[in-house]
């Protein structure tokens, strides 16, 4: 049995506590004989800057490079607000990002049956969901230079953001949404802003040419991203892999993890290339929820985004689908019993700690592979 290297990196806030019930299932795992995962600890984030006064220290970035996949907690806070712009405790996830060349973000939304009312939306709008969006990563308004905030003097400043793509940026992100959809249901939404941005012109033609060269068999769609957005909040399932990019991916996917009822439902997962050689690509799994400061330490945070971020990763980085499909299960027959965390309670069902969600998933997942 291949032994698997894990980086755990908790971060901050609720990260720690939402960590605590992965390792419960990887120890669980590993004495079970079902797989073997050896881990190790670093510190990314606020906690990273108060030990080192840096994001993530060039020790734990070696750790992360030797690591066949990293699974991240959440980073950030009120306590760390003032601390200078490259240190910031998100600088560490896009660092890591950046230095493993994670260039496509997978963020399944999925509306497990129990908690179709606990979306925004009305039940049968969401009812049944089942997308992903597509996200790039490393590219983008987001890393683009220049990037600079001007003095002109007079009072007055002026910040530039630059949104830059190149042709094989768009190639890659689009393989990674085509080949998804081969798995699913062979049809991809691009979302883009042709009508105002060059980047999103460049975006639509390359899309449209990948599809044409090596996916005539799966659908394409095109839509400008803002009335996307429109459609995700009116009629979500009419999508199945929406790909994007680095902007309007991150605001799109929060929205469809509403629809889902709670932000702490969602799991994602960042990949770089597959290694020709190896066969293998960098990857790291996080929850899309942030930190949550102000319950942090009590016990209210829904493990579940975590443990669903670790089942990606037996899926995308381990081979192990069948095992995902268990884990998937077990949280589905959890929700289905009534066992919620605070974020999800609801009239009618049973209030649950973190811990007890955790150890109440397990024993399903016990039972699913006895």
């Amino acid at each position: 049995m291949a032994t698997h290297k894990l980086l755990l990196l908790p971060g901050d806030g609720i990260g720690p506590e939402v960590m605590g019930e992965v390792k419960r299932l990887i120890d669980w795992l590993n004495s079970a004989g079902i797989a073997k995962f050896e881990t190790d600890t670093g510190l990314v984030g606020g906690s990273a800057y108060d030990a080192h006064k840096v994001s993530i220290s060039e020790g734990d970035m070696a750790k992360a490079l030797a690591a066949d996949a990293i699974i991240f907690g959440a980073v950030g806070g009120p306590k760390w607000d003032a601390v200078p712009y490259e240190v910031r405790p998100e600088a560490g996830l896009l660092r890591l990002r950046k230095d493993l060349a994670l260039f496509a973000n997978l963020r399944p939304a999925v509306c497990y049956p129990a908690l179709a009312d606990a979306s925004s939306l009305k039940r049968e709008a969401v009812e049944g969901l089942d997308i992903v969006i597509v996200r790039e990563l490393t590219g983008g308004v987001y890393f683009g230079e220049p990037k600079t905030i001007t003095d002109l003097g007079n009072g007055q400043k002026r910040a530039i953001d630059t949104q830059v793509y190149d042709t094989y940026e768009i190639e890659r992100i689009g393989r990674v949404a085509f080949e998804l959809a081969r798995k699913r249901n062979n049809k991809v939404t691009s979302m883009e802003k042709r009508n105002v941005m060059k980047s999103g012109v460049l975006w639509n033609e390359v899309m449209t040419q990948v599809q044409k060269r090596e996916y005539p068999d799966v659908t394409l769609e095109h839509q400008l991203a803002d009335s996307g957005g429109m459609m995700l909040v009116k009629a979500p399932k009419q999508f199945d892999v929406i790909v994007t990019d680095n902007l309007f991916g991150d605001m799109l996917s929060d929205i469809a993890a509403m629809l889902t009822g709670s932000l702490g439902m969602l799991p994602s997962a960042s990949l770089g290339e597959v290694d020709v050689k190896s066969k293998k690509r960098k990857a790291l799994y996080e929850p899309v929820h942030g930190s949550a400061p102000d319950i942090a330490g009590k016990g209210l945070a829904n493990p579940i985004a975590m443990i669903s971020s670790f089942g990606m990763a037996l899926r995308y980085s381990f081979d192990m689908g069948a095992l995902a499909d268990k884990v998937d299960a077990a949280i589905a027959a959890v929700l289905a019993s009534g066992l919620r965390t605070a974020d999800i309670k609801s009239e009618g069902t049973t209030a649950a700690s973190t811990t007890q969600m955790g150890e109440a998933i397990l024993k399903e997942l016990q039972k699913l592979h006895a």
